[in-house]
């Protein structure tokens, strides 16, 4: 059996879940630097400059890491985390086509998107 860890962040005593042992962060912190990251990558972008492949690898594996929260939390849901969890992963689903759509135009690839209903 795993000892609980806590929260690196001084002075929370909140419990680190398994899902972010690597990070030592509980949920709340890890969503607030997750959402500073997003909200970087997003003020890039609106400003016309590239994102960093390195800040995208980040931004993906904070997804996977709130996936595994998700998971984890199924049986005692906490809803304003869920809902930060959720609206964390919208952002991050729309930059990843950001990055998707950007790499087709400068490679010159067509962006594979289904036609509009008529």
């Amino acid at each position: 059996m795993c000892a609980e860890v806590n929260c690196r962040r001084a002075p929370c005593a909140k419990v680190v879940p398994s899902a972010l042992a690597s990070e030592g962060l509980c949920l709340d912190h890890f969503l607030d630097e997750a959402f500073h990251r997003a909200d970087y990558a997003l003020e890039r972008w609106r400003q016309g400059r590239p994102l960093d492949p390195s800040d995208v690898e980040w931004l993906l594996t904070d997804a996977l890491a709130v996936v595994s929260s998700l998971e984890e939390q199924a049986d005692d849901p906490q809803p304003q985390q869920r809902e930060r969890m959720l609206e964390l992963l919208l952002i991050l689903a729309n930059l990843q086509e950001y990055v998707a759509g950007r790499s087709a135009r400068v490679t010159g690839r067509p962006v594979n998107r289904p036609a509009p209903p008529s």
